[in-house]
């Protein structure tokens, strides 16, 4: 009951500043803004739209955003699931080339990362559920190791939600790449 009233209240208050989430599931609700919302009913990450490439970590209380910047605001439900073991022989999503750690703790790892015109990211197991904020527009193509590939095109703030236990290369292959990703753990 505690956790339907706090994601209750995390939904009222976000749609009361004239933010609608973006993403709202067990994990996480992710809020694209440019307000400052009421005091956080949860620990979150705040992903800058303005300045790319930054995020902050906000405890329960706090209260997100900052006026006339756009920002993602990632509230972190009381959920936690534990990563999960890697039997993939595959290394895990991260760290890897070209991803800069920009928050490590207790409950997320966030990495500020780009993808480059023709240089496939290593094949990699994901042993945690992401949240992306893409703070550039393109197309990037996931391939599974059994050679299925598929073309997902990303604008600048889009926000998606991708569960763990995957594994998969990504290739830039049209536009730009860059996003924040946050790692729950």
């Amino acid at each position: 009951m505690k956790i339907l009233v706090g994601i209750l209240a995390s939904v009222a208050a976000a749609l009361s500043h004239g933010a609608e989430p973006a993403i709202d599931n067990d994990r996480v609700t992710a809020t694209d803004t440019t307000e400052v919302l009421p005091p956080a009913p949860h620990d979150f990450v705040a992903v800058s739209l303005s300045k790319l490439g930054t995020a902050h970590f906000g405890h329960k209380g706090d209260k997100p955003g900052k006026a006339g910047e756009r920002m993602v605001i990632v509230e972190l439900k009381d959920h936690a699931e534990a990563p999960i073991a890697n039997t993939s022989g595959l290394p895990l999503a991260f760290p890897r080339p070209h991803a800069k750690k920009l928050i490590d703790n207790a409950k997320v790892v966030v990495w500020d990362y780009t993808w480059h015109p023709g240089e496939p990211s290593p094949m990699h197991f994901h042993d945690k559920d992401t949240l992306v904020v893409y703070e550039a527009t393109g197309a990037l193509q996931s391939t599974t190791p059994d050679g299925k590939a598929t073309v997902n095109d990303n604008k600048f703030g889009d926000v998606r939600f991708n569960r763990r236990d995957r594994s998969h290369t990504e290739l830039l292959v049209r536009g730009e790449g860059h996003a924040v990703i946050t790692e729950l753990k």
